[in-house]
């Protein structure tokens, strides 16, 4: 008997004696006004019962322990699972641990525990992991076959009894399962169990195969009772498809601009060294004769188009004319916009042409030209940080970094 009339909890003056300092801070209980113990003084007496009873590695071998059990835990089918009150308090649900504690302030001798809304195999599974986790095993005692039979019924008692670890662990192991037919039912207990990654990946996996899924009882069963949960699964659809679009715009956008950023490398190559038949328009012979290009197919375009144009006799950019020539004007244009050159340096035609007419205009060009202009740059800085050869130096940092030596 200690202090205040209990049995089992250390006295004051043993803790005292013990040189242990415990603060005033009560862990309230809603429920019951018993509960004005410290935290640390809680803590330790569970300590102490659980040194004392040498916990097992599993329930299975609790049963087979000399200490008798204190706990009855009812399931729904009338059933009953004996265990032990102090692994019941040192597991990871603080549901449990004020509930023995409260009925331990009013000295109730007999404590049942009614644990209901879940079959005796996966309540049994439950215990099991109260008890792993009282003893501080990291992998819980549970199987692939077990997860599949039990795996939403356990889900639903982690988040009734704030087990955050195997609520987390069940939370993945329904994710992996769910398929079309039970994955609006598997949202459904998502949202009540607030498990936000499970109901991402029920939503992944109707927008997969959403035709799968209107066929199921659980999309029926929505549709008739739930519309907020319906239109919820309709506008991420929606999303989901409007988000598909954008970036397959921006793909195709980013693939434009990279071709072009291309095309002008390609353009500057060819007035500056020549390739194949085409050389410097200063009339010398081009230095490249033989073997394609790293751009062959922009290179051998451009090479096509440069020769049409010095050939072509409606090479004017006027309505009507040749809409190669045109294309080829505006090439010549973009690059005098992203040479930084001077004029007498820059070998590509036209380029002083169009440079000093903007000079001399004193005009900016419209917000289309710059925002192209912009783009094609910004994909010619990209292309050319990812062909960059990393530092063998750098490379073996890396490694060094990742098997963790010094």
């Amino acid at each position: 008997m200690n202090e205040r009339g209990e049995a089992g909890a250390p006295s004051a003056s043993q803790r005292k004696a013990n040189g242990l300092r415990f603060y005033g801070a009560g862990i309230g209980c809603s429920s019951c006004s018993y509960c004005t113990l410290g935290i640390f003084e809680l803590m330790e007496y569970h300590m102490l019962m659980l040194i004392e009873m040498r916990i097992p590695a599993s329930y299975d071998g609790f049963r087979q322990n000399e200490q008798p059990t204190d706990v009855q835990i009812v399931t729904s089918d009338g059933q009953r699972i004996s265990a032990h009150a102090a692994v019941l308090k040192a597991s990871a649900s603080p549901v449990l641990e004020r509930m023995l504690y409260c009925w331990r302030k009013q000295g109730t001798s007999v404590r049942v525990v009614h644990i209901l809304g879940a079959p005796f195999e996966a309540v049994l599974d439950f215990v099991r992991f109260l008890y792993a986790a009282a003893n501080g095993i990291q992998r819980p005692p549970f199987s692939d076959e077990m997860m599949a039979r039990h795996g939403v019924q356990l889900l639903a008692l982690a988040h009734a009894y704030r087990v955050d670890c195997l609520k987390r662990l069940c939370e993945a192991a329904v994710g992996y399962l769910v398929d079309p037919d039970s994955a609006i039912d598997v949202m459904k207990l998502a949202r009540l169990c607030d498990a936000p990654r499970l109901k991402r990946r029920c939503l992944a996996v109707v927008a997969e195969d959403f035709v799968a899924v209107q066929r199921s009882e659980g999309w029926r069963f929505v549709q008739r009772h739930d519309p907020r949960l319906e239109m919820e699964v309709l506008l991420y659809l929606q999303e989901r498809e409007q988000r598909m679009k954008r970036w397959k715009k921006g793909k195709a956008e980013r693939e434009v601009f990279m071709q072009l950023s291309e095309a002008m490398a390609c353009l500057e190559h060819i007035c500056t060294e020549g390739c194949t038949e085409v050389g410097p328009h200063d009339g010398k012979p081009p230095s490249r004769n033989k073997g394609p290009c790293n751009s062959f197919r922009i290179c051998e375009t451009l090479q096509l188009l440069i020769r049409h144009f010095a050939t072509c006799a409606k090479n004017k950019v006027v309505i009507g004319g040749c809409i190669h020539c045109r294309r080829m004007w505006q090439l010549f244009r973009l690059h005098s916009s992203i040479c930084d050159q001077d004029y007498e340096s820059c070998k590509v035609p036209l380029c002083r042409q169009f440079k000093q007419r903007t000079t001399r205009e004193g005009k900016e060009e419209d917000v289309t030209w710059r925002l192209l202009v912009r783009k094609v740059m910004t994909a010619k800085v990209m292309s050319s940080l990812a062909s960059r050869r990393t530092p063998d130096r750098l490379l073996q940092k890396a490694w060094e970094r990742c098997r963790g030596k010094n």
